[in-house]
């Protein structure tokens, strides 16, 4: 075969360089007769030769192992399971796996051979690299050793005990980077063990590059169709789902259950139901439930302006079991403490879980909880199922959003999350909680799962009840939810640095308000800002001119603070507004001088 010819050579899975000096062939071939013959491995012996005499190494240690023994010439190719002598008189390198030779300098008094193929090695090879260094007088090997250990690769030296000059093994010794100092024939056992480990890691490395590549996809494809971003859920939950679905769908790996969420659209729906739907029932928690009745609900309901509506969001509410568990409470107070308007909000990002809520049909065995009373009260049996009366259901919102990226509820009275918060990483839980805190009215409520709590936002809660989660908002202040601000007062590092403080901490809620009107009056055309009953909230950039007021008492009914001309255009405008999303434009509208 062609030395030059590389193509078909067997690259090693580690290049072993061999230093040895005086006192060098026994411990060679010690090595070499415990060898295994196929390692996988290349072994280059770098010895210090006599220029005048031939060098019988070859013969000698070929006594000792079935290894291919072969004396370097220029350029030849490094191949697993090989033995590489250097020829008399010739300095050596490795580079890009092929053996260099050069012509040693014969004026040069101090020529260290071991030492310029050991730094060659550790360049050409990185971790694959072995240096040994074993018997002989004298430092070469030593100086080159930090270049081996900096590029990732393995020292062995030969015990001083079992050397019959030691200068060699004692100078490597000293320098502190030998990872083991052995007898000769104990090394290559150690060398076997290491690079099976090695493999086994690599194996694992690769293995685990692929799933983490495949989850990858999976988190994509989940977010491509429904929306939801799963790299903001605890990695262990989603993966451990994830994997469940694998081994039900009889995939082998997770490469080929991404080729099957490709081709299976039902497939991919089932994962999404399986990494979202969490296991509830009605007045899960009977204690909690109990506390609310006859503590938190009540008082509530004793706080709140008998003109405004009680306000409750249950968040993340799966199937409807806790929202209806809600409302069945607040009727039973409604019917001690007298009717007043109420409004439950009940979210969740799962499309299929809201609709079964909406049709509020339940086995059995979700209404354990359930007092034989209120059962008769609030349920319909139909068949072997129970169904929610008409008058409860309507007393609930079901809408789909997403907590972590909607924008939340705001005036709210209690919040129900629980169980939720308990799979979103830190920074999820700190963004989610800080919405919560904006959508509640002080004082407000809000009631979390037993392994939850308003923690990093502890400061601004009180604590009603700890065992079941419940906290009052005592503060007016709005908490930051940009999730890059990955902990709140966070120093930026510097020695001596204040902590980083979000811009809207440092100001008041009326001065940030007072500017956003200043940039609004500045951007904004004349507006009026209506709400969804036709009430008007604000008035921008000199809009009121076109208001007019009558005497008596004043409402806020849009349509009664215009003139005639423009009350028509903005009636048949309102009323489309609420159910068009496109932009509703009227032209050759007449609009009166309000000054004439």
């Amino acid at each position: 075969m062609d030395k030059n010819d590389h193509s078909s050579q067997r690259i090693p899975t580690r290049v072993v360089g061999i230093g040895a000096s005086a006192g060098g062939l026994d411990p060679l071939e010690r090595f070499f007769a415990a060898l295994p013959p196929r390692t996988g491995m290349a072994f280059v012996v770098v010895q210090h030769l006599s220029p005048d005499f031939k060098s019988l190494m070859d013969e000698l240690l070929a006594r000792h192992t079935e290894l291919p023994i072969l004396l370097v010439e220029d350029g030849m190719p490094v191949e697993a399971d090989h033995i590489y002598l250097i020829p008399p008189k010739k300095e050596m390198i490795i580079s890009s796996g092929r053996l260099l030779l050069s012509e040693r300098d014969r004026d040069q008094e101090l020529t260290l051979p071991i030492d310029v193929f050991f730094r060659s090695l550790a360049q050409d090879c990185g971790q694959r690299a072995v240096a040994i260094v074993l018997s002989g007088g004298g430092t070469d090997g030593s100086r080159s050793l930090r270049d081996v250990h900096e590029a990732g690769g393995t020292i062995m030296v030969q015990s001083v005990e079992s050397a019959q000059f030691d200068g060699m093994p004692r100078s490597a010794i000293d320098t502190g980077l030998a990872d083991c100092v052995l007898a000769p024939e104990v090394m290559p056992n150690v060398l076997v063990q290491s690079a099976a480990r090695t493999a086994e890691e690599q194996r694992q490395a690769n293995e685990d590059a692929r799933e983490a590549k495949g989850l990858a996809i999976v988190h994509q494809m989940l977010q491509d169709e429904f929306g939801i971003d799963f790299t903001d859920y605890k990695p262990s939950t989603v993966t451990r789902r994830i994997e469940r679905r694998l081994a039900l769908a009889h995939s082998q790996d997770i490469e080929e259950y991404v080729k099957r969420l490709k081709l299976d659209r039902d497939e991919l729906d089932v994962l999404y139901r399986d990494l979202l739907i969490g296991v509830t029932r009605f007045f899960r928690d009977e204690g909690a439930f109990q506390l609310l009745e006859n503590v938190v609900l009540p008082e509530l309901l004793q706080k709140t302006p008998r003109h405004l509506p009680l306000r409750l969001w249950v968040a993340g509410c799966a199937t409807g079991e806790e929202a209806y568990s809600l409302a069945i409470v607040v009727s039973d107070l409604m019917a001690r403490l007298g009717e007043r308007e109420v409004k439950i909000f009940a979210t969740d990002v799962h499309r299929g879980s809201l609709e079964r809520a909406a049709r509020a049909i339940y086995d059995e065995p979700t209404l354990t909880n359930v007092s034989q009373e209120r059962l008769e009260r609030y349920f319909l049996r139909i068949g072997e199922t129970y169904q929610i009366v008409p008058d409860l259901r309507q007393m609930i919102v079901f809408a789909q959003h997403n907590v972590i990226k909607d924008a939340p509820f705001t005036r709210i009275d209690l919040i129900s999350c629980r169980n939720l918060l308990i799979y979103f990483q830190p920074p999820a839980q700190q963004k989610v909680l800080s919405f919560f805190h904006f959508a509640l009215n002080r004082g407000g409520v809000l009631f979390l799962g037993p392994s939850e709590s308003t923690s990093p936002l502890a400061r601004d809660f009180d604590v009603i009840d700890k065992q079941w989660q419940l906290y009052r908002k005592h503060s007016d202040a709005r908490m930051p939810v940009d999730t890059r601000l990955q902990s709140i007062g966070r120093s930026d590092g510097r020695p001596g640095a204040p902590p980083l403080v979000p811009p809207a901490a440092r100001y008041s809620l009326s001065q940030l308000l007072g500017t956003y009107d200043a940039v609004l009056d500045e951007v904004m055309p004349p507006s009026f800002l209506v709400s969804d009953r036709g009430e008007l909230i604000h008035a921008f950039a000199g809009a009121s001119r076109f208001l007019k007021l009558r005497d008596g008492r004043q409402g806020l009914d849009m349509l009664e603070l215009v003139d005639a001309e423009l009350k028509m255009v903005l009636m048949g405008g309102l009323k489309r507004a609420t159910s068009e999303t496109s932009a509703i434009v009227f032209k050759g509208v007449r609009i009166p001088d309000p000054t004439a």
